[in-house]
């Protein structure tokens, strides 16, 4: 498998899942991969991971994109749909397969939980029961990366993880094998995404090497917390958000990723807002943790880094 295009141009990407309204943590997320691909004079895609029907909402994923469009950010090629994309994924399956890279496995999750959670050997050869299939993670898997914002990570994915799911046992691709696929076949140089999907980063990075794929740049934006450090529930998160008046919501979204307020202070549209955070931008100033608060009146969130 090789990626669309070998260009070094700086190519990110916002890859939302379609089980609700965009809540406040994913506009950060959005926010924030949009202006760093900016500020690089880069691509910014749109990609929408509608994998996982069990808990997409009817409605959701076009939602999502007016939302996006409410903002002023509209992906720079077509949006792609993972539910297009079944022969990509069952293309490098297979290979995984065959080269002994990946395997069957009928373990069951009690199966599984009995044994620590963690699956290092099958426990169950159930011929009734439909097998995952899972990457084959060898003893001593240590990866180690550079976050752009986190500084150094490091995984022991053998026994921190285990033998990564790849297809589930009710049939539907994983998100660990998804998201490496569609990311190298888009081209994808610079992953800007939550802080929530940091553990899952080594993983991706253990299976692109198994898939002779290029790793990108990784750089994971601050978690939405309370005063008391606690993660902001969706519902929460969710309150500023509204399509007709983004104005408020952008404000927020931005002193959440550490910018000066001053920068749009006084600035009445959303496409004006939107061009001065794309100039007055500086990546230097992004936070590691972001803590928000709620103003009594207005539900108007108030942030400040951590």
């Amino acid at each position: 498998m090789t990626t669309t295009d070998p260009s070094p141009v700086y190519r990110g990407r916002f890859a939302p899942s379609p089980t609700g309204r965009l809540h406040f943590g994913s506009l950060v997320a959005a926010l924030g991969s949009w202006l760093l691909a900016r500020h690089h004079g880069g691509e910014w895609l749109v990609r929408v991971e509608d994998l996982d029907p069990p808990r997409e909402v009817a409605g959701a994923a076009q939602a999502q994109l007016d939302t996006l469009a409410a903002f002023g950010m509209a992906s720079d090629a077509p949006v792609v749909w993972q539910s297009t994309r079944h022969d990509l994924y069952a293309q490098a399956l297979s290979r995984l397969v065959a080269e002994g890279l990946a395997f069957e496995c009928h373990c069951s999750r009690s199966a599984l939980a009995d044994a620590g959670g963690i699956h290092r050997a099958c426990m169950a050869n159930d011929a009734h029961r439909m097998p995952a299939v899972r990457l084959r993670v060898p003893d001593g898997a240590h990866v180690a990366f550079e976050d752009g914002l986190q500084g150094t990570v490091q995984q022991a994915v053998d026994r921190e993880v285990g033998d990564v799911v790849l297809r589930r046992a009710d049939g539907f691709w994983a998100y660990q094998l998804a998201v490496v696929v569609d990311d190298a076949d888009q081209g994808i140089t610079d992953i800007v995404r939550g802080a929530d999907l940091l553990d899952s980063t080594p993983r991706q990075i253990l299976l692109q090497r198994a898939l002779g794929l290029p790793t990108p740049h990784y750089l994971h934006l601050p978690l939405i917390v309370d005063a008391q450090g606690q993660k902001l529930s969706k519902s929460m998160a969710s309150l500023p958000i509204d399509d007709d008046d983004p104005l408020p919501a952008l404000l927020a979204a931005w002193q959440a990723l550490g910018q000066p307020v001053e920068t749009l202070a006084g600035i009445g549209n959303i496409t004006g807002a939107m061009q001065a955070a794309s100039r007055g931008f500086r990546p230097e100033r992004l936070p590691k943790v972001t803590c928000m608060t709620f103003a009594a009146s207005h539900n108007k969130p108030v942030a400040g880094a951590v």
